[in-house]
């Protein structure tokens, strides 16, 4: 594992900082990945990896970072970001942008990074997409049309390189404990006047046991991922949202 390379895109903070600390506890040499050097700089210094300043919405942004990177054995595509609100509402700019970070950043890292595993044999894509890519929720619209997207994505590359020794997976969480999902708690407080805890209360009703999913969590489930005795999991969407999906 200490010679193997895995890169992190949207690593700045939340979920992808710490996908970066859980592969570099085992072993792996993590390059991260975000639009503000503050944040990754001293991530990348603690792990004793590389950080590249881009942004996963611009295609001249993922040339240079995957010249920067050079090849990398694992690739975890983290980098997204939510929009809430009404589908007539949704201004044709937010559109374009959602689906430019969300999908075609995916697309385009993914492009990069894929010849490098296919020639050594060996090899992990893995997905961070959502709940929302498997089932949808109202105000979530596009949000939800890109991960479904990112899902069929997933699945369809899996069985495209099935038999290179490189698997293609994606981690499907529910609403996590993220700086993200805390503007969403905010906009609930602002919009209807609810305390705190109502509002983060109305988000986690969804999940069974009742709370918001942790970073370490999803974390865990992309380390497992990249595994070499994964290698058997292909295509497949785990989902981290404490059972309300099977509801």
């Amino acid at each position: 594992m200490s010679k193997r390379r895995a890169l992190v895109t949207g690593a700045g903070r939340g979920i992808g900082a710490e996908i970066a600390r859980e592969l570099a506890r085992e072993g792996y040499h993590v390059i991260v990945s975000s639009r503000t050097a503050a944040e990754i700089e001293p991530l990348a210094l603690e792990l004793g990896g590389q950080a590249i300043v881009a942004d996963m919405a611009s295609p001249a942004d993922i040339e240079r970072m995957a010249a920067a990177a050079g090849s990398v054995d694992v690739l975890v595509n983290n980098a997204g970001t939510a929009i809430s609100a009404p589908l007539h509402k949704i201004k044709m700019e937010d559109w374009n942008w959602l689906v430019q970070l969300n999908l075609t950043g995916v697309m385009l890292c993914t492009q990069a990074f894929l010849p490098h595993m296919l020639e050594q044999g060996w090899g992990r894509v893995i997905n961070v997409s959502s709940v929302a890519g498997l089932s949808a929720q109202k105000y979530l619209t596009a949000y939800a049309a890109t991960k479904h997207a990112v899902i069929g994505m997933t699945r369809a590359l899996a069985d495209e390189v099935a038999t290179k020794g490189v698997t293609v997976n994606a981690v499907c969480p529910g609403f996590v404990d993220t700086p993200m999902v805390q503007k969403s708690v905010d906009k609930i407080m602002a919009t209807t006047g609810r305390s705190r805890e109502s509002a983060v209360e109305a988000m986690t009703v969804t999940n069974p046991q009742g709370r918001l999913i942790e970073s370490e969590e999803v974390a865990f489930a992309v380390a497992f991922l990249a595994h070499e005795r994964a290698r058997g999991i292909n295509g497949t969407c785990l989902v981290i949202d404490g059972g309300g999906l099977r509801r």
